[in-house]
């Protein structure tokens, strides 16, 4: 059932907030996720402070994980060793709040009125409540927090307490070691959903807290990371804490006091976080560098609103006459920045930093569906993610080896560069992930122009990996160079020969590394089997269906029952993963996935074409899925199916459609909603002669604006029904920028605005094929969907 989507009145529309105005328990875990507040290195969900205990309430850290040997029931050679998930580090958003002897708690208190909000344009969660108290007193909490960007590992915390007459009030603030405190392994009964440790996992090293300020260390078990933990609190009025204790499970600050009518006490809570590996700075130098990063709520409130003027000054996608989407979207967009903005040369969880879902690890997704976002909003922050990549580059060429292939081979799921996936079939054995690096690694110097970026990264990234497809593929009897033993973005399709998008992608890892210049040690030998293999990869084609398959048996396979009910789905959930291989069903975007990323490299016939096959035998089953079909919808003329796929994707999580929301947003999702407007509906494609668009807008929507940075210039794009118009800023040392609009070319100079007429779109005609296979063609057909 939908959430935000289907309740304005609990949840009322607005342009720059998300907002809940009543309490329904059901919804906690789910709302803990969707009003989190983070920046990338450090998160914290979006539970109260103030009046429950919450479902999944913590704080994250990006790369702060725990490892742990695999048990495989039986092994083999090369099998992953070491697991690693992230950690919640200790808490600090924990108070409680006894007004004339009763505990507030929204359980069993009076609520007289709720309203709570995350604002996008400030970072600042905010959470008013009144009670209605047994001693008579009406009592009004209100909760403010943020994170800080300046200095990435403090964040503030403000709780203030009004009354209508006097009252006494027992205040105590908390941190809480959350990870060891005893909880159920969700991922017994959902692969999706993240584990539990067995063990103790935060050990304390020191413990000290006096006069109203903590200062705390643990580390973990066995990665021996370290995390420290400063924490001040300010009264306003200004008195003493009646009690400071300190403890390694939980440490706490207590207030008593008198709170008379009008009255407004503030406690002001400021928190640090410190963390390095065993290797790093002693105990004490951890500690002082948390204190010393201490600053006041005030302080990191401004930080963080001056942080969102400045990202939504350049990142902000603008939907004319669409109040409901354009919410939707800047929640994504939000979500994105909390996830980018300051990680650091490190990788992006699929999570982000809102929760523990997929243990917090890194997949392929940063480069297909976040780097398109951060390399044309925040170019620094793309590098960076680019960056951590390399340094992963000695632990991938370890794994090539064990795999027996040359080059470099980057684990499929990881924290600290080691492939952490233990089922090979669906981990390992996706070695797309190599061409996924090297497309967003020349992605990004297309769009940039960074001009040391090749010499210091780039060309390694894009020698290595082709080093290794060289080695993993063969040339067969038939003089075709072919990929066995694969499996492609599609996980119900595994461990297959020659599947498509692997092959697309490999194919232009290696053109992309032939092409680099003598400066990247190459040697002509290697050039010259990159280039044979490229020119012959395999590329599958059904003749009879006129269809590029998905892999060389694929249509040979059964057939799905698609009238397997709707509570079997996820398929994942409810099939043997035998089942499942051997039936024509996708859980993602696949094919049509190769098509969008390599769109030079197929007509127009066979992108509809093979949209028209694969889109009605795609499940949605994963959330990477809708973003992309919903892309490839709009560029083949199916406007209406394009803007449906749309509308799925952006509320993926604000409605909980794949009711794991509670483990944290889909990052990669949120991500896919910004290629969705910009390449979708805008139609830009990228890494060709020129920027190129073939703009796709929505018959309702009144228009569509956003910013791009190419080149270190600011390019402004307008979209109406009838025409897009450029802008490119004004700057002394922009050069002209050539874009191609349906194969005109524009030339757009700094200072000047550019506009281009547009002719309607052409409408799809639904390809029927010669079998009794579904196509998007006859339900279009039917229900008058164009």
């Amino acid at each position: 059932m939908a959430l935000i989507s289907s309740d304005p009145v609990r949840f009322p529309c607005d342009p720059w907030k998300l907002v809940e105005t009543s309490h329904d328990p059901a919804d906690d875990g789910t709302l803990e996720t969707l009003m989190v507040v983070g920046n990338g290195h450090l998160g914290m969900r979006g539970a109260w402070s103030v009046g429950g205990d919450g479902v999944l309430p913590g704080t994250f850290i990006n790369g702060f994980h725990e490892v742990w040997d695999i048990k495989h029931a039986e092994n083999a050679f090369g099998f992953a060793r070491t697991g690693q998930r992230i950690v919640y580090v200790p808490d600090a958003n924990n108070f409680t709040v006894s007004i004339d002897g009763e505990l507030l708690s929204l359980a069993e208190s009076t609520v007289l009125d709720y309203r709570r909000s995350v604002d996008f344009a400030t970072g600042l969660y905010e959470s008013a409540i009144t009670w209605g108290c047994r001693s008579g007193a009406t009592v009004t909490t209100l909760e403010r927090r943020a994170v800080g960007f300046d200095s990435r590992g403090v964040l503030g915390i403000e709780l203030s307490i009004i009354t209508d007459r006097e009252v006494s009030a027992d205040v105590t603030s908390a941190v809480v070691n959350r990870q060891d405190r005893p909880a159920a392994d969700q991922s017994a009964h959902d692969p999706r959903r993240p584990g539990r440790h067995a063990d103790r996992v935060l050990v304390p090293v020191q413990m000290h807290g006096t006069d109203g300020s903590l200062r705390l260390l643990w580390e973990t078990a066995a990665s021996r990371q370290r995390v420290a933990v400063a924490v001040d609190h300010c009264v306003t009025p200004e008195q003493q804490p009646f009690e400071t204790l300190v403890d390694e499970e939980e440490s706490s600050v207590r207030y008593v006091l008198a709170i008379d009518a009008g009255e407004r006490f503030v406690l002001a809570k400021t928190v640090s976080y410190a963390v390095n590996g065993a290797d790093a700075l002693h105990s004490e130098r951890l500690v002082q560098d948390a204190e010393d990063a201490l600053s006041t709520v005030a302080e990191i409130f401004a930080d963080s609103a001056a942080h969102y003027a400045r990202y939504w000054a350049t990142s902000d996608v603008v939907l004319g006459g669409q109040p409901a989407l354009q919410q939707a979207v800047r929640w994504n967009l939000f979500q994105l920045a909390q996830a980018t903005a300051r990680a650091g040369v490190s990788g992006i969880p699929a999570k982000g930093v809102t929760g523990s879902g997929y243990e917090g690890h890194y997949f392929w997704d940063q480069e297909i569906y976040l780097l398109p976002y951060l390399t044309y909003t925040n170019p620094g922050a793309a590098r960076q993610v680019l960056e951590s990549r390399h340094r992963m580059l000695p632990a991938a060429r370890r794994r090539a080896t064990e795999l027996s292939v040359d080059g470099a081979l980057f684990a499929w799921r990881t924290i600290n560069g080691q492939e952490a996936s233990a089922y090979y079939a669906a981990g390992t054995a996706q070695f797309h992930i190599a061409a996924a690096i090297a497309f967003a690694a020349n992605r990004y110097e297309w769009a940039t122009a960074d001009p040391n970026f090749q010499k210091q990264i780039g060309a390694e990234l894009l020698v290595e990996t082709a080093r290794m497809w060289a080695s993993l593929g063969f040339f067969g009897k038939d003089g075709m160079f072919h990929i066995h033993g694969v499996t492609g973005p599609d996980e119900y399709t595994a461990v297959v020969n020659d599947n498509l998008y692997t092959n697309v992608m490999a194919r232009f890892n290696l053109r992309a590394a032939a092409a680099l210049g003598d400066a990247a040690g190459v040697k002509e030998s290697e050039r010259l089997v990159w280039g044979e293999a490229a020119d012959r990869m395999s590329l599958p084609f059904d003749a009879h269906l006129e269809v590029f398959s998905q892999d060389n048996d694929f249509m040979t396979l059964e057939p799905w029952d698609w009238s397997t009910p709707r509570s079997k789905y996820p398929l994942l959930l409810h099939f043997h993963p035998l089942v499942i291989y051997r039936h024509q069903v996708l859980k993602q975007a696949d094919t049509v996935l190769a098509m969008f990323l390599q769109w030079q490299d197929f007509s127009a016939e066979e992108k509809q074409r093979a949209f028209d096959f694969y889109d009605p035998i795609t499940t949605g089953d994963s959330t990477l899925s809708a973003c992309v079909q919903g892309i490839m919808a709009a560029e083949v003329g199916y406007a209406r199916t394009a803007l449906k796929h749309f509308t799925d994707a952006v509320f993926i999580d604000l409605d909980n459609t794949h009711t794991n929301t509670i483990d944290g947003v889909h990052i990669a999702s949120a991500g896919g909603i910004w290629s969705s407007l910009v390449c979708g509906f805008a139609g830009m494609r990228d890494q060709g002669e020129h920027l190129h668009f073939d703009p796709r807008l929505p018959a309702d929507w009144d228009g569509l604006s956003f910013k791009l940075l190419v080149h270190g210039a600011t390019l402004s794009v307008d979209l109406t029904p009838d025409a897009i118009t450029f802008h490119l800023q004004d700057e002394s040392d922009a050069d002209p920028l050539t874009v191609d609009v349906r194969g005109e070319l524009v030339r757009v100079h700094a200072g000047q605005a550019v506009t281009v007429p547009l002719a309607p779109a052409p409408v799809a005609v639904p390809t029927v094929f010669p079998s009794s296979f579904p196509t998007t063609g006859i339900p279009v057909i039917g229900t008058g969907l164009s």
